[in-house]
């Protein structure tokens, strides 16, 4: 992970003084790091004593952040010319704005700067701080919150350490480069910040239909190019018995990487009758956000995804005649 610069840092600090009004928003279907990084960039944005609205399209899925989905709305306010004109768009942990999802409002034409750490991220359209030697977006965030507001309190460094566990797989994700994201997170529990306690708040609350879902996908589950790669699915008729709320590819993904001589990890879902969102998660060697920029996704070198038009049974052979290239 880089150390932000003084020219980063400057860059923002002039940004959110030339503005009177700040939108916060990041990507659709939220995770842990996305949501720290709005409510870590909130926080710093009061220090400067301005106001803001945090926008998210949601849905919020994941059982650890439902709490915070009364702090968003997707409907963003309205504004006169004027107000916009004087209003800063900061987009956090993603880097286009159609990854915003559905927002009810006029989202364009805001002076925007973008905060992100995603490998594929294309923000040359808008100021920005990208760095995808980051860990987690919210690494960002504290960098600026820590050089822009000094002393961190308590609930943001709370706030940011979850971030930072959600999207690091609480460091399990980690190689031997992380020397600085350590000493990050070692101020993070300096101001207040509690790993065992954010670790059961990331973990635990699961309802118990995800361990039956979890138990079909792994049954279903195939190997392909020399037991390289793990394939497994859901349907819309698993979604409709199981549930929607609270599923946990995280825990599928991790048994699976966990099998011997697997190197990446494919899993689609049936969203509708003719889409469908694919995850994928590998180790060191194999790039996964290059397979998933081929049909319009995007993420990390270890961790990412898409959607797309398609059924399960016209979806995985696609996917698969891209891993046959780097497998």
């Amino acid at each position: 992970m880089k150390i932000l610069n003084d020219e980063q840092c400057s860059l923002f600090k002039t940004f959110v003084e030339n503005h009177d009004f700040f939108i916060i928003a990041g990507h659709k279907e939220p995770d842990g790091d996305c949501i720290s990084c709005c409510i870590g960039m909130a926080n710093l944005i009061e220090q400067f004593g301005k106001p803001y609205q945090l926008l998210s399209a949601g849905p919020f899925k994941r059982t650890e952040i439902k709490k915070y989905a009364s702090r968003f709305s997707n409907t963003l306010d309205f504004m006169t010319q004027a107000e916009r004109d004087k209003t800063g768009l900061i987009i956090v942990d993603c880097s286009e704005l159609s990854r915003l999802g559905d927002i009810d409002g006029d989202i364009k034409g805001f002076d925007t700067f973008i905060i992100d750490h995603h490998k594929t991220a294309d923000a040359s359209w808008a100021t920005c701080i990208i760095d995808p030697s980051a860990p987690a977006a919210c690494l960002l965030v504290q960098q600026l919150y820590e050089r822009l507001a000094g002393k961190m309190d308590t609930q943001t460094a709370r706030q940011l350490f979850f971030g930072l566990s959600t999207d690091t797989g609480h460091f399990r994700f980690l190689a031997e480069d992380s020397a600085e994201t350590f000493k990050s997170a070692a101020r993070l529990v300096e101001a207040g910040a509690n790993p065992r306690r954010i670790y059961d708040e990331m973990s635990g609350g699961k309802p118990f239909s995800t361990r039956k879902l979890l138990a079909i996908m792994l049954s279903r589950t195939e190997r392909y190019y020399n037991n390289k790669l793990c394939v497994t699915y859901e349907t819309m008729e698993d979604t409709k018995k199981f549930g929607a709320e609270g599923r946990d590819s995280d825990a599928l993904y991790s048994l699976l990487l966990s099998v011997e001589g697997v190197e990446a990890v494919l899993f689609v879902r049936q969203e509708t009758e003719n889409s469908c969102t694919a995850g994928f998660r590998s180790r060191d060697s194999v790039d996964v956000s290059a397979i998933a920029a081929k049909f319009g996704g995007g993420g990390h070198k270890n961790a990412s995804g898409l959607s797309m038009e398609g059924k399960i049974d016209t979806v995985i052979p696609q996917i698969l005649k891209e891993f046959a290239k780097v497998l």
